[in-house]
C-alpha cells in the first residue's frame, strides 16, 4: 500500500519490508552549454522524512559513487600500486583483512575529526595526509604529545589535528562523458572518442510528488 508523504516521496512495501520512494527529475548544466535532463526514482530505508527530506537525498545520492575513490585510495595509496605480497590463500585473507581494517580505523578518525567542526563536510578530510601521519608517526615512534593518552587514542588525536590542519578546497560538481576503457589496460584504445576534461556542473532538483497521483493522502 501506498503513502504519500508531505516532501513529495511515498511509503511502500518492498519484499515485505517498508521503504520509501522518491521521484525526480534532475537538470544537468555544464559550464560549456549542455543541458540535460533525466528521470531518476531513489528508493531507501530511511522511512522518516525527519532522516532527510526527499530532495535532500535526491542531491546526496550521486555521492554514492564515491566508494570507487575508496578502493582507489586502498589500491594506489595504501598500497603504492603494488599487489599483495602474501602467497598464500590463508595469507591472502589476511592481508585483505589487514588492509580493511586499517582503512576503517582511518575513515573512523577523519570522520570524527570533520565532525568536530560544525557544518564541515567529511569530503574535506585528506585520506593521504591521515595515512601519511599514521605512518609516520609508527615509523618515528614519536609520541604524540599534544594528545598523552597511549596507544590508539593518542594516534588518533594527532591524526585528527594533522587533517583538520590541512583540509581539502570544497568539492564542485563536476560531470564527465562515459567512456569504455580496454579490458587489459588502463589507457583507451587509439580509435576511441578522446576523453576529455570534466565539466564544471549544476543541477537542479525538482521532486515529482507522489500527492499529485497517488490516491492516499499525505501523513501528518
Amino acid at each position: 500500500m501506498h503513502q504519500a508523504l508531505a516532501d513529495g516521496s511515498y511509503h511502500s512495501v518492498l519484499a515485505g519490508r517498508k521503504i520509501r520512494v522518491i521521484t525526480a527529475t534532475l537538470a544537468l548544466q555544464t559550464a560549456d552549454g549542455e543541458e540535460r535532463t533525466e528521470t531518476y526514482r531513489l528508493v531507501t530505508n530511511l522511512t522518516d522524512p525527519a532522516q532527510g527530506t526527499a530532495k535532500a537525498l535526491m542531491r546526496l545520492y550521486h555521492e554514492r559513487w564515491e566508494v570507487e575513490t575508496a578502493f582507489s585510495e586502498i589500491k594506489s595509496t595504501m598500497l603504492g600500486g603494488r599487489v599483495l605480497r602474501s602467497r598464500t590463500v590463508q595469507l591472502v585473507e589476511q592481508e585483505i583483512y589487514a588492509l580493511l581494517i586499517a582503512d576503517q580505523l582511518l575513515r573512523t578518525v577523519m570522520s570524527e575529526a570533520t565532525n568536530a567542526v560544525p557544518g564541515l563536510d567529511a569530503d574535506r578530510a585528506s585520506f593521504t595526509i591521515a595515512l601519511t601521519t599514521a605512518r609516520d608517526t609508527v615509523i618515528t615512534g614519536a609520541p604524540p604529545q599534544a594528545h598523552p593518552g597511549r596507544g590508539w587514542h593518542g594516534l588518533a588525536g594527532r591524526i585528527g589535528e594533522h587533517l583538520l590542519a590541512n583540509l581539502l578546497p570544497p568539492r564542485r560538481l563536476r560531470t564527465g562523458p562515459r567512456t569504455v576503457k580496454r579490458a587489459m589496460s588502463k589507457f583507451q584504445a587509439r580509435a576511441t572518442k578522446p576523453h576529455g576534461p570534466t565539466q564544471p556542473a549544476h543541477v537542479t532538483i525538482h521532486i515529482i510528488n507522489a500527492d499529485d497521483w497517488l490516491t492516499t493522502k499525505p501523513a501528518a
